[in-house]
């Protein structure tokens, strides 16, 4: 069964001006469910994740902090939400949708969390509005309940993935691939194992050659038993941040790309949507929804 992380708490409870890239995570399972592409029973609500599983991946001090609104006011800006419980409370429970992902993923062969992609949280600190790293926190559990013995994180939002690459960055279990925009946030990228920056308007033909070549060359070279997808759609034209010129048949083509060698390969893979600022809440919606569609014809 295709199984998929959605939560009321992703009605985001943020103040007016920050909830428009919100309302995705509304709309998606709406469209999916209108489309007859999903049924209610394939949606399920994580429960909060343990503490003990989220100090394998992110530091004490720091999600005391977090948990107790005590971080200091420039910590705070670096996140970019105003903290309160109820967010705090929702990236518990993202994170813990990511790894119940992966679970489901390891039985079914693929599953994805409607949000997810919190690919800016370090091990001791959130910026970019990432406050706990989901994919390192699912990574780090199979992990440690040896469940896989290596994993590949495919980061293809246009933002690199930092926090990812710095905390696996010795770690020889994890390979981190990250496709991003050169001249993008963070605009001090860290060293994942594997990075290709994009140029400025970078368009499907060259996107798609560049993700298939090294994508082949990763799963030949690393044998991955378990991937994490993080399929941002802000890679897109109409996208206000991402800078790139991707069109909606080449976004879905990068999942086709994506999930079908997982598929091919039998390789159980777990997506999280990452972001998306399309000045049409339409086309970010449009477009996360064809990779929902792709996993569903190709694995179900």
């Amino acid at each position: 069964m295709f199984k998929i992380a959605f939560s009321p708490l992703y009605a985001h409870p943020l103040p007016e001006g920050h909830r428009f890239p919100m309302l995705k995570y509304e709309l998606i399972p709406k469209q999916l469910l209108y489309e007859g592409i999903i049924e209610e029973s394939n949606l399920f609500e994580p429960m909060p994740a343990a503490e003990s599983d989220i100090l394998l991946t992110h530091d004490k001090n720091y999600f005391q902090n977090l948990k107790q609104l005590s971080l200091d006011p420039s910590h705070i800006r670096r996140i970019g939400f105003p903290l309160s419980k109820e967010l705090v409370q929702r990236e518990i429970c993202l994170i813990q949708g990511t790894l119940d992902c992966a679970l489901y993923a390891l039985e079914h062969g693929v599953s994805m969390n409607i949000a997810g992609g919190t690919h800016h949280a370090f091990a001791h600190k959130g910026e970019g509005f990432c406050l706990l790293n989901d994919i390192a926190f699912a990574a780090n559990v199979l992990l440690h309940r040896k469940l896989v013995q290596k994993i590949l994180v495919i980061d293809l939002d246009v933002h690199q993935g930092n926090g990812t690459a710095t905390i696996f960055k010795n770690n020889p279990q994890v390979f981190t691939f990250s496709m991003h925009g050169k001249d993008n946030y963070p605009f001090h990228k860290e060293k994942s194992d594997l990075d290709i920056p994009l140029e400025l308007g970078t368009t499907d033909a060259i996107y798609l050659d560049l993700l298939k070549n090294n994508l082949s060359t990763i799963l030949d070279q690393e044998n991955p038993d378990f991937i994490f997808y993080l399929c941002g759609v802000d890679v897109l034209a109409t996208d206000k941040l991402g800078k790139l010129n991707l069109s909606e048949l080449g976004c879905k083509e990068r999942d086709l790309l994506v999930l079908g060698a997982c598929k091919q390969l039998k390789i159980p893979v777990a997506g999280a949507m990452g972001g998306g600022y399309s000045t049409k809440i339409a086309d970010i919606v449009n477009a996360h929804c064809h990779t929902f569609k792709v996993a569903q014809k190709l694995f179900f």
